[in-house]
Formats: C-alpha cells, sequence, structure tokens
C-alpha cells in the first residue's frame, strides 16, 4: 500500500512531466494542479516540496536549457530562440536566462558551438547559485 507522500509525489512527478513535454505553451497553474489533482495553493507548496523550487521557476528553468542548447548549436536570433521556447517578452528572457546562467544569451552564445547534442545541466549551490554540472569537474 502507498503512503500519501508517495501518492503526492507520483502526482508531482506527472505534473512536472506536463511541463517538460509542453514547456513552450503557457502553462496555467489550475491545468497543472488539475494534473495533480490538487487545489491551486495546495500543488504550489507541494511541487515545490518535491522539485525544490516553484511551477513557474521550473518552467523558466526549462525553457532557458533548451534556449542554452539553441543558443549555441543554430545561429538563429536570439529573439527567435526566446518565442520558439515560450517566452513572449525578450526583455524578461534576457532577465530570466541572466538569474538561471550567470550571463547574457550573446554571451552565453559566444563561447562557441556545443561539443555535443546535450544541453547544459545545472545544480544549485547550497547559497542558491547556478553552477553548471562541467564545473565542477573543472570542464567548461
Amino acid at each position: 500500500m502507498k503512503t500519501q507522500a508517495e501518492i503526492s509525489n507520483r502526482l508531482m512527478l506527472r505534473a512536472g512531466d506536463a511541463i517538460d513535454r509542453d514547456y513552450r505553451q503557457s502553462l496555467e497553474i489550475g491545468y497543472l494542479a488539475a494534473i495533480a489533482c490538487a487545489s491551486e495553493a495546495h500543488f504550489i507548496r507541494s511541487f515545490k516540496a518535491t522539485f525544490g523550487e516553484t511551477p513557474h521557476r521550473y518552467l523558466q528553468r526549462r525553457r532557458i536549457e533548451r534556449a542554452m542548447y539553441l543558443l549555441r548549436s543554430t545561429g538563429r536570433d536570439v529573439i527567435d530562440i526566446a518565442a520558439e521556447v515560450g517566452f513572449n517578452s525578450l526583455g524578461t528572457f534576457g532577465r530570466t536566462f541572466r538569474d538561471i546562467v550567470g550571463e547574457t544569451p550573446s554571451a552565453y552564445r559566444g563561447r562557441g558551438p556545443l561539443g555535443g547534442d546535450v544541453p547544459s545541466c545545472f545544480i544549485r549551490d547550497p547559497f542558491g547559485n547556478a553552477i553548471r554540472i562541467g564545473q565542477m569537474f573543472g570542464v567548461r
């Protein structure tokens, strides 16, 4: 028999999967809460307890991870990439990108093409700073 915590985690994972799948879309909290069979307020609290960040921040991070890949693997304009990953405003995209990655989209693109086909992964240090996994091992 499953515990209430196991059931809640499974439902939060379903909502996380929906964000991962539909990150380009405008996702409403009510829609995600319905997937998780919870009220909006309970969903936000439970999602943060499960993933360590709010649903909105999780969605933003997913969008930025995809944008990071596109910036270094294509020659498309930044504004086109921002729109493709779900941002309606270039200013919001740039600010969010800087908050998560630590540099502007143009500076990130200036590093040159990616070595492989896998987007960079991030973790948070105990102080809330985003760290690329490769930086932990001295890889750029």
